[in-house]
């Protein structure tokens, strides 16, 4: 066969092929970065969420301990009395800059304990860490 019965395919034709393939692999690059963009900001915000429940437990913690060496003193460590009593207040205080909007609520009855921090993250949503034990 001669070759010039094969068909020619015109160059004019095939000419703007290569730049559809080229957008159309920059679209792909550029859409599986935007997704690893969008994992990067949600493992952030998952990260900074389990740090503050952390925190929310070490404070809890950490009152625990207090109480537990101050046993005579277990009734100012009450939500009422707790401004009044420095140990407390200055646990509180911890609470409130540790964790954001952290408020602490301390019950205290014939030695059962309950401390319920509460606390929201920036996107609005309220959380709650409840400890309770029994200082006997």
């Amino acid at each position: 066969m001669h070759p010039s019965t094969f068909p020619r395919i015109r160059a004019r034709a095939v000419r703007g092929f290569m730049l559809i393939e080229v957008l159309v692999s920059v679209l792909l690059f550029s859409v599986g970065v935007l997704a690893l963009v969008g994992l990067q900001a949600n493992m952030n915000q998952a990260q900074g969420a389990a740090k503050v429940r952390t925190d929310a437990s070490y404070l809890a913690t950490e009152l625990t301990g207090l109480m537990w060496s101050d046993k005579a003193n277990l009734s100012n460590y009450t939500t009422g009395n707790c401004d009044g009593y420095a140990r407390c207040k200055a646990w509180k205080a911890k609470v409130t800059q540790a964790l954001p909007n952290g408020v602490a609520t301390v019950s205290v009855i014939a030695g059962d304990i309950t401390i319920l921090i509460t606390w929201s993250l920036p996107d609005g949503a309220s959380h709650q860490y409840l400890s309770e034990t029994s200082i006997s």
